[in-house]
């Protein structure tokens, strides 16, 4: 015997389609400003800028213009590439080594009490001194300058992976958690089928985090090294720059300290979304 088939009424496919195209362009009237408004604002700003030096007729060694900048950066680009290279390259090893760091000793932390009550002060001391204090002991007690500048830039990393992993693997819900011993899951399974996906959504936010402040570390510590050279970053440039009072080479390094930090920032929005986009939340309310 046939199963009966059901007929859709063509008004309801038809607003049923018309709903989908209202959501679609919804969707691509939203990501056209949330691109468009800022992109917007920083050309009237530039513009703004630009006007003004001009009107004013301020000195290069003042305030330069940013067609200036840009056309420092673009004469002066065989120069900072290699340091622009050397600071993603430092800023990258010291975020991979607070992640490796502090993914580790926080799941230490959580599953023993006694692993935390013991370390966890010393990570606490290590996030509150601040690195301008600690860098020049640090410098004076490793020989490798590019080993001391990526620990100082992995000590301000490294707290935030620490702290977030922690958080995110102890919020796992009670009644979860006796659904697993009920089921008398081992540990294993556990940890990963129950914590580490509780602790992702943490463990990435922290990792934004991390990402601008191992950036910030390791360009605050080659200030405070005052390392000079080929094999040296974007802030040896700049300090270099202040000393020629060269203000348009200033600002063309700063202008790469920040889309370095703009791309990181991005890639971790990007994978972020990737991981947590299907399920959590936090992320599956901003693709509605």
């Amino acid at each position: 015997m046939l199963a009966p088939t059901i007929e859709v009424p063509e008004a309801a496919l038809a607003e049923d389609d018309t709903a989908r195209t209202r959501e679609r362009a919804r969707v691509r009237r939203e990501r056209l400003l949330t691109i468009g408004a800022p992109l917007l604002l920083m050309v009237l700003a530039l513009g703004a800028w630009e006007a003004f030096v001009r009107l004013k007729e301020i000195p290069p060694y003042i305030l330069p213009a940013p067609s200036l900048v840009l056309k420092t950066l673009w004469l002066k680009w065989p120069s900072l590439q290699p340091s622009l290279l050397f600071t993603a390259k430092l800023t990258l090893l010291a975020l991979g080594c607070a992640v490796l760091g502090g993914v580790a000793l926080g799941t230490l932390f959580a599953l023993s009490r006694y692993v935390e009550v013991a370390l966890f002060p010393y990570a606490v001391i290590l996030q509150v001194t601040p690195i301008v204090a600690i860098a020049p002991l640090i410098m004076i007690y490793v020989d490798s300058t590019t080993a001391a500048l990526l620990i100082c830039a992995w000590i301000v990393a490294f707290f935030p992976i620490l702290s977030n992993t922690v958080i995110g693997l102890r919020s796992a819900d009670h009644n979860l958690r006796d659904l697993f011993t009920l089921y008398k899951a081992s540990p294993w399974q556990r940890f990963r089928l129950l914590l580490v996906p509780t602790a992702m959504p943490n463990f990435l936010a922290g990792l934004k985090v991390s990402g601008g402040l191992a950036l910030i570390g390791a360009v605050v510590a080659e200030f405070v090294a005052g390392a000079a050279g080929k094999e040296t970053g974007l802030a040896s440039r700049i300090f270099e720059a202040s000393f020629r009072s060269d203000v348009p080479l200033m600002f063309a390094a700063l202008l790469l300290v920040s889309m370095c930090g703009i791309v990181i920032f991005l890639a971790t929005t990007w994978l972020t979304r990737k991981v947590l986009g299907h399920w959590h939340e936090s992320e599956m309310k901003r693709e509605r």
